[in-house]
């Protein structure tokens, strides 16, 4: 498997992480971490399906998905191309109006929130091409083309950085009267303009912060009571549902994205 990020153009860098084109020359099956990004999926050669209790479950070629707290298992075929759109944790909600909160958990077709037949033409347009940074231009230019007069929500992304700054180990009352904002008025914009409730997002950053660290050689069990765990039975329960793995079974064969 090769996987190349592209960087956006100055217009989409204040929205969009990165883009992701995965090619697979071999039939294999890779597992997805949970992340804080929503993400949209262009499947420009081959197939792609979900494993979901053991079996596949086809992809649209065209997928929004948004955050998740559960890791995902992807079956790639033989010699598949597949083009990843990943936001910034704010940046999806300056192309779409709809409740992205809604999507938490959940990957369904991109027909749902733009008409078919546009999608149509972009998936033609990148299935045509071979040059990848051509159909980074394909894609920049349906971004745009998405954008509307966008305000971003200051207090939303000062809160992120406050989570992300903490690891994600946060009350979030604490974190509401930090930011001079009732817990309620603060958890319903958090999800309008990220995607996932506070609480959600700070669980995804906390395993992400600890599997990190992990990965440079520290101590397990002192990385999960720092990051909030009292007992060992409640984080292998988190971990197995974020990794699909037991924390033996993760570290000593790390394959993910």
């Amino acid at each position: 498997m090769k996987i190349t990020d592209f960087s956006p153009t100055e217009s989409l860098k204040p929205f969009i992480k990165t883009y992701r084109i995965i090619e697979s020359q071999d039939e294999l099956v890779n597992r997805v971490l949970p992340g804080t990004s929503l993400t949209i999926a262009f499947r420009c050669k081959g197939e792609v399906n979900y494993i979901k209790e053991n079996y596949p479950d086809k992809l649209s070629v065209s997928t929004i998905s948004g955050i998740r707290k559960s890791v995902r298992l992807i079956h790639y075929s033989k010699n598949t191309t597949t083009l990843i759109i990943l936001f910034k944790e704010t940046g999806a909600t300056a192309f779409f109006k709809e409740p992205l909160h809604e999507l938490f958990e959940e990957s369904v077709p991109l027909d749902n929130f733009i008409p078919q037949q546009k999608i149509n033409l972009i998936e033609e347009l990148l299935a045509e091409t071979k040059n990848h940074n051509q159909k980074i231009a394909i894609i920049e230019q349906f971004l745009l083309s998405k954008l509307y007069n966008y305000k971003p929500d200051k207090l939303i992304s000062a809160a992120i950085s406050l989570i992300q700054s903490k690891k994600g180990n946060v009350k979030i009352k604490e974190l509401a009267d930090t930011l001079f904002i009732s817990q309620d008025a603060f958890e319903k914009r958090f999800r309008k303009t990220v995607g996932s409730s506070p609480k959600q997002f700070c669980s995804v950053i906390r395993m992400k912060a600890i599997i990190d660290q992990k990965q440079q050689n520290k101590n397990l069990i002192d990385l999960a009571i720092d990051a909030g765990y009292f007992d060992q039975p409640h984080f292998n329960k988190d971990f197995k549902l974020f990794t699909g793995q037991t924390p033996g079974e993760f570290f000593n064969f790390p394959s993910f994205w």
